[in-house]
């Protein structure tokens, strides 16, 4: 093959993506090439799209477009319908995959990790945030949807204790979830179960 240091620098860049090494990188490059106006553009531009207008909510963690209200997102604020329950996962991920199942209907609570998983970055995660929608939303039921993995117990024990002074039930996932388990991994009937038999702290 050709070294061409464009080419070069995007297999470097698309290897970086979940589940892509080399290999895959080149066939996804060499697609768009040879389609760049069917292809290539249109991704470009959505890329683009991305990078400029959409951002993390600094106060519950989903992403929010900049077209949304600086003070909240669709997520905090939802004008239309207004729910008793929060559901705390570690990443966006996790929020998409409970969504898909359509167990669950109430806002969520994107910490941005785990405790032990983000050394020395423990208090950049929205728990602060958590206590005070908590409060503020006059919410009933806080279900922590961390995984089943040591970071993430650890993690929902904080929650737990940060929380136990407050009047709301919280609750965590079934032990259905496999011990290790992480939430954007299991297929939809676990995560149902997994809901359906959640049990309080």
């Amino acid at each position: 093959m050709m070294e061409l240091k464009e080419i070069e620098d995007l297999i470097k860049a698309i290897s970086k993506f979940p589940g892509l090494g080399p290999k895959s990188a080149k066939r996804i490059i060499l697609k768009l090439i040879n389609n760049k106006d069917e292809i290539m553009k249109p991704t470009i531009n959505a890329l683009v799209n991305v990078f400029k207008n959409i951002s993390r909510c600094n106060y519950c963690g989903t992403l929010k477009s900049s077209k949304d209200d600086c003070n909240g997102c669709t997520n905090c604020e939802n004008l239309k319908k207004k729910y008793s329950k929060i559901c705390v996962v570690e990443n966006i991920a996790d929020q998409w995959n409970i969504e898909n199942t359509n167990i669950f209907n109430g806002y969520f609570h994107i910490l941005g990790g785990t405790i032990s998983g983000s050394v020395g970055k423990s208090q950049k995660l929205l728990i602060d945030s958590l206590v005070e929608r908590v409060k503020k939303q006059n919410i009933e039921e806080v279900i922590v949807a961390t995984s089943a993995t040591v970071e993430g117990q650890t993690t929902a024990y904080y929650i737990e204790e940060t929380l136990k002074n407050s009047n709301v039930k919280i609750s965590k996932l079934a032990q259905g979830l496999p011990v290790g388990g992480e939430i954007e991994a299991l297929d939809d009937g676990t995560l149902f179960s997994a809901f359906k038999n959640r049990t309080q702290f």
